[in-house]
Parts: structure tokens; C-alpha cells; sequence
């Protein structure tokens, strides 16, 4: 009887368990690059489209000497400085990026020992620009299920620069470099996060991406000189691919949480285009003053962006106690993955 009610006690205590940011930090590396160096090196007026058609007015590239994780440690130190968390008190590393420091082992190994944070397992997540919000679903399910686990670092990052055909402007002048991390703690008491869905399209897999260098094209001296290992934008996505599923997967996720989205705060929109923001913002009938954006500063940092724009939001003190949060990342595929949280500290 003694053991049936402990059990009872350890299911219940699982079942309240949930997950919340507990602090956050962000690093972009190098100083700022302004888009008139596209100009200058083009010909072309591409500082007046960027920063009317993309609100993008500067961003920043890892030097040649850096790799992904060398961005990733700085935005950790600062997430674990805030939280209060010693970096021997992880118990988990997952990292979101598609531009890796090799294809093998994973760059979660490398910022492991980079930090020094001996009791962490570590692994790395790939679904291109939705993953750092699916490797917070991932966190939060590790959280809830399993005890053993109480604080987890999740941090998304992009070293796109080393993957960009710089005489490809119209592709170029839109991607940076950068990362962003959180850390993700237990919660006893229900706080934290809501509820998050993921949805994916394989179809759409050879439209955008990075195709040599893998096993489908290995990277070799002709796939090299033909700049197959550089990013390509092969097919043309359809336009309307955000503004139709973004609305649908927030609408998912507050009616999970039974909540509204008059209810939410702040929106944290993957930062590749401001019109797919606006125009969905739009859709769901919210003042465009909800989404906290950052391309203008730090341009497109795929999986990076989300975890950046929190931390900046929380360094600007915008984020309180209580306010209802939607993360929509959304990247090359394609994937999509939406969360609800409840934030659960003053900034």
C-alpha cells in the first residue's frame, strides 16, 4: 500500500509539472554591417528595398576564425548568469541550428565542454528556422515527464554567412549571423509553458535549403566550385505559406490553454519577412505593436531570431509577470512550430 501511494504522489507531481523561461541572453558577433555595403559592392539600391520591404537595416557575420558555438557560448553564459544557474546545474543542452560546427558529433558536445557544463546531455536540433521553438516543446516534455531533470539550456543559432554566394545579393543581404539562448526550469506550481504544436510539410523540402555536403550530394570539388554547398533558394515557396499557417497554429495553441489572443502580450514571430508579421497580425486582429521584431538590427538570424528577440525584449524590460507569450518559428521543408507560455518574472 506504501509503494501504490508514493506512486500515486510521483504521477501527480508530474502530471502539475511544467517548464518556464527562467532567463535569457543573446550574442551577435563582429560589428554592425549596414546594407549600403550591398550597395556599393552591387551597384544597385538594395538599401531602399531592404529596409522598406524587409525592415532591415544592418546585421552582423561571425569572423573566419568562429564557428556556431563560439556565438552560442557567450548568449548561454549570459542566460545562466541571469537565471542563477551554475553551469554544473544543467542537466540538459539542446541546441536548435541547421548551420552546425560539423555534420558530426553534435555542437550541444562542443558548447558542453566550451562551458563546462559536465552533467548536461546534449543534443542537437535540425528543422531548419522552426527549431528552436521545437526544441523548446522538446525541453518542456523533458521537463514535465522526468524529475530527474530541473534546468535545461536551449539556445538557437545561425552561422548562415558561411553558407551565403555573396553575389547573390537578393539571398545574401537578408541572412546574419547570431544565437540566442534560454534557460528553461522546472515549475512545480503550473507556471510556465501552456501548450505548443508542431506541423511540417515534407513536400516542400527541395525548395529551400543547403543541398550538397550531405549523403544526398557529398561535398566534393565539383559540388564545391559550383557553389552547390551554398544556400539556394531552388523553388519559390508560395507567399501566403506564413500568413495561412501561422494564424492557424496560434489559434491551435490558445485553444489548447483555452485563451484568446486578445489575451497575449507579446509575439515572437520568426523574423524573415515584417509583412508576413503584419499580415498576420492582421488575421488575427491585433495591433501589429504586439510582435517584437529585431530585423532591423540584426536582419535574419533563422533559428536564432526567436531566442534573440526575447532576450532583447527582456533586456528592454518589456516582458512582466503574468503576460500570456506566443512563440511562431517557421523555416525551410517546411516546418512550423507555435508554443503559448505565461511569463514568469519582471524584467
Amino acid at each position: 500500500m506504501r509503494k501504490r501511494n508514493h506512486s500515486e504522489r510521483r504521477r501527480r507531481s508530474i502530471l502539475s509539472r511544467t517548464a518556464f523561461i527562467h532567463g535569457t541572453g543573446f550574442h551577435a558577433p563582429g560589428e554592425p554591417v549596414p546594407n549600403s555595403v550591398f550597395d556599393r559592392r552591387h551597384g544597385e539600391g538594395i538599401d531602399n528595398f531592404l529596409r522598406e520591404n524587409r525592415n532591415i537595416h544592418q546585421r552582423y557575420y561571425m569572423s573566419a576564425e568562429q564557428a556556431t558555438s563560439d556565438l552560442i557560448v557567450p548568449a548561454a553564459r549570459q542566460a545562466l548568469e541571469e537565471a542563477g544557474v551554475a553551469e554544473t546545474d544543467l542537466d540538459l543542452i539542446i541546441i536548435a541550428t541547421d548551420t552546425p560546427d560539423y555534420i558530426s558529433p553534435s555542437t550541444a558536445a562542443v558548447c558542453q565542454h566550451k562551458l563546462g557544463a559536465i552533467n548536461a546531455g546534449v543534443f542537437d536540433v535540425n528543422t531548419a528556422c522552426a527549431g528552436f521553438v521545437t526544441a523548446m516543446d522538446i525541453a518542456w516534455k523533458y521537463l514535465q515527464s522526468d524529475t530527474r531533470y530541473r534546468h535545461i539550456l536551449v539556445a538557437g543559432a545561425y552561422g548562415m554567412s558561411k553558407y551565403l554566394d555573396f553575389d547573390d545579393y537578393k539571398i545574401a543581404s537578408l541572412f546574419a549571423d547570431g544565437a540566442g539562448a534560454v534557460v528553461v526550469t522546472a515549475d512545480d506550481d503550473g507556471h510556465g509553458i501552456l501548450a505548443s504544436t508542431l506541423y511540417a510539410d515534407g513536400s516542400y523540402h527541395d525548395y529551400m535549403g543547403i543541398y550538397s555536403g550531405g549523403t544526398f550530394k557529398p561535398a566534393t570539388h565539383e559540388a564545391v566550385d559550383a557553389r552547390d554547398t551554398l544556400l539556394r533558394f531552388a523553388k519559390k515557396i508560395p507567399p501566403e505559406t506564413n500568413p495561412r499557417h501561422w494564424p492557424r497554429l496560434i489559434h491551435d495553441v490558445l485553444a489548447r490553454a483555452d485563451r484568446s489572443v486578445e489575451d497575449i502580450a507579446h509575439f515572437f514571430f520568426t523574423q524573415i519577412n515584417i509583412n508576413s508579421i503584419n499580415e498576420t497580425l492582421d488575421i488575427l486582429g491585433v495591433p501589429h505593436a504586439r510582435a517584437h521584431n529585431i530585423m532591423d538590427r540584426y536582419a535574419y538570424t533563422g533559428s536564432a531570431c526567436i531566442p534573440m528577440a526575447i532576450a532583447d525584449a527582456a533586456d528592454a524590460h518589456v516582458l512582466h509577470e503574468g503576460d500570456l507569450v506566443v512563440l511562431m518559428g517557421s523555416g525551410g521543408g517546411i516546418s512550423m512550430a507555435a508554443m503559448l507560455l505565461e511569463w514568469h518574472y519582471d524584467t
